[in-house]
């Protein structure tokens, strides 16, 4: 997880335009994809030395001389129970910009259950928002908390909205329980805490400040409003983006919030 790419939405990114068109989403996909070049570069020479080494003319390339350099891209809908609409809404965002795979661990139909293991063959995994608590308890599950560390230590890329960036963290703010609470049992891959939707909701800030100043989250916290997103190099916050004038990312203690300037 030292060499890892951890980026937090508070919310937006295709699910929450009408066209489905993000700025954020952008910049992922230009990421993966170089992931996805990285890698195939890897692999053809690791097959070049192999090749000398059998003294043969023969080389080989991933899916053969005609293989797509798209990214690939695994949408992971625990959080929503697999929502078929959010679901839906993801590939049509991404049709043509990626080859696009979807994790589901409820086997519905036509995506059925797949593997967990196969998330460590893709460049992205972006995670879609929902219940995090609903999300952490069957990731452990199934096994896929350690698998989600495991790929970003091989240079996958993790990313999520609301309960999909809550996840990375070791606390956060939910409404996984109907109000507003907070959950202290996180995945701990980025220390502290987290607050998604944080101007857009009713409550948000109010209540996390509040549990920062009460020791019920660890403090300073990090708020993501929607349509902004927090982009960790390597478990350390490197850079903010933004596809909104009001959307901002802030530092949190008990009494104020500061905008985070990176």
């Amino acid at each position: 997880m030292e060499q890892s790419t951890i980026v937090a939405l508070g919310g937006g990114g295709f699910s929450m335009p009408e066209s489905g068109q993000s700025a954020i989403d952008d910049y992922l996909l230009e990421r993966a994809s170089l992931v996805r070049e990285a890698r195939e570069t890897d692999m053809c020479s690791t097959d070049t030395r192999d090749t000398d080494t059998r003294g043969t003319g023969a080389h080989h390339h991933r899916g053969g001389g005609g293989a797509s350099l798209l990214p690939r891209v695994c949408f992971v809908p625990t959080a929503s129970g697999d929502n078929p609409d959010y679901i839906q809404r993801f590939e049509t965002a991404f049709a043509g910009r990626a080859e696009t795979s979807v994790l589901s661990l409820f086997g519905q139909s036509p995506w059925n259950y797949e593997d967990p293991t196969t998330l460590l063959d893709v460049d992205l995994i972006y995670v879609g928002g929902g219940s995090t608590a609903n999300l952490l308890s069957l990731w452990r599950r199934h096994g896929v908390d350690d698998i989600m560390a495991e790929a970003a230590a091989g240079g996958t890329i993790l990313a999520g909205i609301s309960a999909g960036a809550n996840c990375w963290f070791e606390a956060s703010s939910t409404d996984s329980f109907g109000p507003l609470a907070p959950l202290t049992d996180g995945l701990g891959f980025i220390s502290g805490s987290v607050c998604p939707h944080y101007h857009g909701e009713p409550g948000r800030a109010e209540t996390f400040r509040k549990w920062i100043g009460t020791g019920q989250l660890p403090g300073p916290g990090l708020a993501i409003d929607d349509h902004a997103a927090v982009v960790f190099e390597n478990l350390v916050a490197t850079s903010v983006m933004v596809e909104s004038a009001e959307a901002n990312a802030y530092t949190v203690d008990s009494r104020s919030d500061t905008r985070l300037e990176l």
